[in-house]
């Protein structure tokens, strides 16, 4: 059999399936840890296809495992992720969302329609390949700390235990067609900062009487800026930056706290450490001058994800058997992050790029844009290349 025409016959087969399963799930999203109805939606997919799995894993994650006909040991993991976020859709489409305020606005409605989608092709393949895929539709992707640490603490590894992940992410940049992949370190480390200055209110006219917070503050975001610069590693890209200040007080009213919220970004461990570190001595250093409090709260993100070299250069090389050599691209690295970075902590992963534009049709809105959408026939691509990088990466294993 060729396995490439016959996914390839397959994914078109079942193309119109996916592109309504698609629909359905980005017409009805729900937040992160809230994805009852998806859940639901795509446990009875999964029962359609008689394929068995798990309910309730993480809160509302599913997982399951489906098993080839031929003899082989060897085991490989596929993830999607199902969660939505609290953006209002803006686009006037058919299939535009049915839930005030929430929206599948970083494509994770594709993810789970992919993933489906190759397990639906896997499925009808059973009896021409061996070995195990363990699977889980994700819940929480966008919220920490991330629907892939609880899933991991509930043993979705384990039973089975598989060699290797892949998972796949939207990118508008690259046309519907085309996938990106990366060696090695990919995305940044994400931390939320919360830095609560506190002194003593009172009328701005009478300063004697008061302990400034926001004098502190200010002096605070000014020389932790400062010493962010001077300390920061020269050979990988990190970021610190403050995106949320309050302080509740009036032209004549000095408040009795200047609160501040920001995220920290790195590509090394031991910096990410060292970083959070400097943020707290800083803070302390600039409220005793200040003689006001400070309460330092540094909320862990997810880690670094890197992506193994090993198993990301034969998926790559898959990709160009089955795409063609003009259709696979490498990625730089992105400041951005995805609790699929847990797994990479566990085993080798693969996390890959699926191009979801399409310029000439208009579609170019990034994701966590109201305007976000895809060109549908990136889902030819997402459900068959996960279905081919399965076969391959089983068939190497065993």
């Amino acid at each position: 059999m060729n396995w490439i025409e016959e996914i390839k016959r397959l994914s078109e087969a079942e193309f119109e399936n996916i592109v309504q399963i698609r629909r359905h799930i980005h017409m009805h999203p729900e937040l992160s840890f809230f994805e009852e109805k998806t859940a639901k939606f795509i446990s009875e997919k999964l029962k359609e296809l008689g394929i068995l799995h798990k309910t309730g894993v993480a809160g509302h994650g599913i997982h399951g495992v489906l098993c080839g006909k031929k003899e082989s040991k060897a085991c490989i993991f596929l993830r999607a992720d199902m969660d939505a976020l609290p953006i209002q859709e803006e686009n006037e489409v058919e299939y535009k969302s049915k839930n005030l305020g929430v929206m599948h606005a970083c494509g994770h409605d594709v993810h789970s329609a992919s993933l489906l989608g190759a397990l639906t092709i896997l499925k009808k393949l059973e009896n021409h390949w061996g070995g195990k895929i363990s699977f889980v539709f994700q819940p929480a992707e966008e919220k920490l700390p991330g629907g892939a640490s609880i899933m991991i603490k509930e043993g979705v590894l384990n039973h089975p235990t598989p060699s290797s992940a892949f998972a796949q992410h939207v990118y508008t940049p690259l046309e519907a067609g085309v996938v990106g992949f990366r060696e090695g370190m990919y995305m940044a480390s994400t931390d939320e900062i919360y830095v609560d200055f506190i002194g003593k209110g009172g009328h701005a006219a009478v300063p004697q009487f008061n302990i400034d917070p926001i004098k502190a503050g200010s002096e605070f975001l000014l020389e932790v800026y400062k010493r962010f610069e001077t300390n920061k590693p020269q050979d990988l890209p990190s970021i610190l930056a403050f995106g949320k200040i309050n302080a509740s007080g009036a032209t004549n009213v000095i408040p009795d706290k200047y609160c501040m919220e920001g995220t920290m970004r790195t590509l090394n461990e031991n910096w990410r450490k060292e970083l959070k570190e400097l943020i707290k001595v800083t803070a302390q250093e600039i409220a005793d001058k200040h003689g006001a409090k400070v309460i330092v709260r540094i909320e862990d993100g997810y880690p670094v994800l890197n992506n193994n070299i090993e198993l990301t250069q034969r998926a790559k090389a898959a990709a160009k058997q089955y795409l063609g050599e003009d259709k696979v691209v490498d990625l730089d690295l992105r400041m951005t992050a995805e609790d699929f970075a847990y797994f990479s902590q566990q085993l080798p992963v693969c996390f890959y790029r699926l191009g979801t534009g399409n310029k000439a049709l208009g579609i170019t809105a990034n994701v966590h844009n109201a305007h976000f959408n895809i060109d549908e026939e990136a889902l030819k691509t997402g459900m068959g290349l996960m279905a081919w990088l399965a076969i391959k990466e089983l068939e190497s294993l065993a």
